[in-house]
């Protein structure tokens, strides 16, 4: 597997990007989770547990084919901890096979020298890791003291992109620190964005004034990415609703642990089918629904997947579709509702 450069990252993301235009019948970003636990135990996370076992490796790559002949443009490995996964390079290394992009969402205690080489070879694209504060808490031990070796190896030896995502409102005590993993995120040569924490749900919660201002000093530390289209948040910031058009179980999918197409990691079990039995009758069907949580929903990238089609093909409600499909209209009205120009 020849190994990621930046160069052919960026070719490789512009293609995917004019397909993600010129045809809504793929999945443009997937979320996969080959391992729920976790070595940490965040106070405000719901998306991890301290005893499952790892997917087996042959269930996950056959996940992993069965997105490919979806047409899956990114899938991003998430957990959980996935760099616990003991087949992890072999997992990225599938993706990369199928020629999708391939990422990894972590909390970066796994970035020793050794292993980020071997992320290099297998041809990693790029790496988001969270952290929360600048020195370990009872809400959170992904602190800035705690990974900044990490960090520092990565600076050095790492051939894929690296993100540093600040969360606030997650209940740090001093939201201040944000500023601080932000400014150093820059300082090693990182890109920098920031998200609002959410409800089970996938929500937003209500955040202090300081937090406000928080936010938007670190959104105008950002440099251009594609990260980094995450505007809809400003509204959900002041405390207003923000009106799109949700595609998840189409255009963007989430797969839990057991194999489940689910709409998000706040949203799990909807629509609760199988991946493995998952059709484009199901990706259409999603695609044109509306999604009762979407006004207030801060999961970004979700919202990211859904700027691609804001501007095309409007959605009706669940019990809209279901009428329609099941009182014998003709097929090529339905055809005409569900297809995906």
């Amino acid at each position: 597997m020849p190994k990621a450069s930046s160069f052919s990252r960026f070719t490789r993301g512009i293609r995917h990007t004019i397909r993600a235009f010129a045809s809504t019948k793929h999945p443009v970003l997937v979320h996969i989770v080959p391992m729920r636990r976790c070595n940490l135990a965040c106070a405000y996370c719901n998306e991890y547990d301290k005893t499952s076992e790892p997917v087996p490796i042959a269930e996950m790559l056959k996940r992993i084919d069965k997105l490919a002949e979806f047409g899956s443009s990114v899938i991003t490995i998430s957990g959980g901890e996935p760099m616990m996964h003991p087949e992890i390079y072999e997992i990225i290394a599938r993706i990369r096979y199928h020629g999708m992009i391939a990422g990894l969402i972590s909390n970066g205690y796994y970035f020793q020298t050794e292993k980020i080489k071997k992320l290099n070879e297998v041809g990693l694209d790029y790496l988001q890791i969270s952290i929360d504060n600048v020195n370990p808490d009872e809400v959170s031990k992904k602190s800035l003291k705690v990974l900044d070796g990490k960090l520092k190896n990565l600076a050095e030896h790492a051939k894929f992109k690296v993100n540093i995502n600040s969360v606030v409102g997650g209940g740090v005590a001093n939201p201040d620190e944000a500023l601080v993993i932000a400014n150093r995120a820059v300082e090693l040569g990182f890109s920098s964005t920031v998200g609002v924490i959410h409800d089970d749900d996938g929500l937003i919660k209500g955040l202090t004034e300081r937090e406000k201002e928080v936010y938007k000093e670190i959104k105008a530390k950002g440099t251009r990415s594609y990260a980094r289209w995450n505007w809809f948040q400003d509204n959900l910031v002041d405390g207003k609703e923000y009106n799109w058009k949700c595609r998840a179980g189409a255009r963007y999918l989430y797969v839990d642990e057991a194999g489940i197409v689910c709409w998000c990691s706040q949203q799990r079990g909807t629509p609760g089918i199988p991946l493995l039995e998952y059709t484009h009758e199901d990706m259409r069907r999603e695609y044109i629904t509306e999604k009762w949580c979407a006004p207030t929903c801060t999961i970004q990238c979700v919202h990211q997947v859904g700027h691609l089609d804001a501007w095309r093909d409007p959605q009706i409600s669940l019990n809209d579709y279901n009428k329609r499909n099941g009182k014998g209209l003709k097929k090529e009205t339905v055809a005409q509702v569900l297809s995906a120009k």
